[in-house]
């Protein structure tokens, strides 16, 4: 008996087209309330208002509050990330 033919192999490799690169983002992971937590128990209030000179750091500061000001102000929030990538482990 005769074995059926074979398909014959492709001299072609299909190319997979590279996954797009996306640079590593630092902060993935890590809560706004981390991060803020961190600088607090780090600098303080008093400190985190001197060294950032935002508003909700001054005048009655509480995580909750700090918080809501932060995720409602993209500029802050984005001062507040910047200095925590700074900030010495």
């Amino acid at each position: 008996m005769d074995q059926p033919e074979q398909p014959a192999a492709r001299a072609e490799a299909i190319e997979h087209p590279e996954p797009p690169e996306h640079p590593k983002d630092p902060l993935h992971g890590v809560t706004l309330e981390r991060i803020l937590t961190r600088l607090v128990d780090y600098y303080g209030w008093d400190g985190l208002a001197r060294v950032l000179d935002i508003k909700c750091f001054k005048i009655q500061p509480s995580i909750k509050s700090s918080l809501t000001f932060l995720r409602k102000t993209p500029w802050a929030r984005r001062k507040l990330e910047t200095f925590y990538l700074s900030h010495p482990e």
